[in-house]
């Protein structure tokens, strides 16, 4: 005979069903947590640097490790690849540099992207805090990193000096692109891979094949100039990353500024950041019993 007791240990037992509460899918609720989350700059901005500092925690050259590795790895594939492709190492280190640079803030949104809310999800169960600080703090770090790399850039610009100009303020407006869609990314693919968790080693696997039909270590407009391949080549530019990489590092080595890559850039934002929201509206009072 069943107890009263035994049915409460039961009801207890029960895992909890995600029903969202009344109002929780909400435009409001959803530009309210962008809203609170930026208004916590100050607990983003601590956590953010703190994951950098605990990183390199006891190691005697702290955060610069950071730049020193890049630095090394730039180098070594500036070298290997230009005597391959039989390129000159005075503009073909800076561009494999500065490829490089943009290539790891764009993989470091898209790969932890995937897992801000997975690797958060201590906090986001017992710290009454709204999801878009993680992301805010996720695209905080890449910031820094990217900081801590553009001194390579800063170095290698004045030994190997580039036609720089005006349009070197471009890079401004660049990376705020590329910062705006690293956090509609992190959020459009946090929520839908804490939901699956089968995408994050998907996204890790398509994100290595993005690197290598990303003109990095190999030039564009070298391959448009060879008339054996100019229309095959074109086929390089349905990667969509290559126009993010492109809008940074034009004006960083003081290249003409293509406008379509602007264009392309500007739409996938525009996009982007709808699906983001619309995910977010949906399926944010979730995320608390999927991680």
């Amino acid at each position: 005979m069943t107890t009263g007791d035994d049915r409460a240990e039961e009801a207890t037992s029960v895992p909890p069903i995600a029903v969202d509460a009344p109002g929780s899918r909400s435009w409001q609720r959803a530009f309210g947590d962008l809203r609170q989350g930026w208004k916590q700059r100050p607990l983003w901005g601590y956590l953010g640097w703190q994951d950098i500092k605990q990183r390199y925690r006891r190691s005697v050259l702290g955060p610069l490790w950071i730049s020193i590795s890049m630095a090394v790895i730039a180098t070594a594939m500036g070298i290997l690849y230009g005597a391959l492709f039989g390129e000159d190492i005075r503009t073909f280190l800076p561009y494999v540099a500065t490829g490089l640079l943009i290539w790891n803030f764009i993989s470091g949104c898209i790969l932890e992207g995937s897992e801000v809310f997975i690797a958060n999800e201590g906090l986001i169960k017992f710290l009454p805090a709204p999801l878009s600080l993680h992301v805010y703090r996720l695209v905080w770090r890449q910031t820094l990193f990217f900081l801590h790399n553009l001194v390579i850039w800063a170095v290698l610009v004045v030994i190997f000096p580039q036609p720089l100009s005006w349009t070197v303020l471009l890079a401004i407006p660049a990376f705020a692109l590329l910062v705006l869609n690293g956090a509609w990314i992190a959020v459009l693919s946090g929520i839908i891979a804490t939901r699956f968790r089968d995408i994050p080693p998907i996204i890790a696997s398509l994100t290595q094949l993005l690197f290598f039909m990303t003109p990095i270590v190999w030039q564009y407009d070298t391959l448009l100039r060879n008339p054996a391949v100019a229309e095959r080549a074109r086929i390089a530019e349905l990667n969509p990353v290559m126009h993010f990489v492109e809008i940074l590092r034009q004006p960083l080595l003081g290249s003409p500024i293509v406008g379509h890559h602007w264009i392309v850039v500007g739409a996938i934002t525009v996009v982007g950041c709808l699906a983001a929201l619309v995910c977010l509206r949906n399926y944010r009072a979730r995320v608390a019993y999927w991680v």
